[in-house]
């Protein structure tokens, strides 16, 4: 499993994912409880995720700053019509 680093003021983290995309925030929709962001991962590949609003203050979350998502699920759903 790959690891990646997260380093911040208070502690240095380590978080074991197989799926973690790097990205730039491009929206932050705050809302009274939960704030959405939304990430781009490649030109024009974005990623939203809709946390507390609590966590995205903690983040320091902005439109323009660099995050990861990490994706942990069991399934993953492929439909077509």
């Amino acid at each position: 499993t790959p690891e990646i680093e997260v380093f911040s003021p208070k502690k240095r983290l380590k978080v074991s994912s197989r799926n973690i995309l790097k990205g730039i925030v491009k929206r932050v929709v705050t809302g009274a409880v939960n704030t959405e962001i939304t990430l781009e991962i490649v030109h024009k590949v974005e990623l939203t995720s809709i946390i507390t609003r609590v966590s995205a203050d903690e983040l320091g979350l902005s439109e323009g700053t660099e995050a990861y998502a990490v994706i942990k699920s069991n399934d993953i759903v492929i439909a077509k019509e």
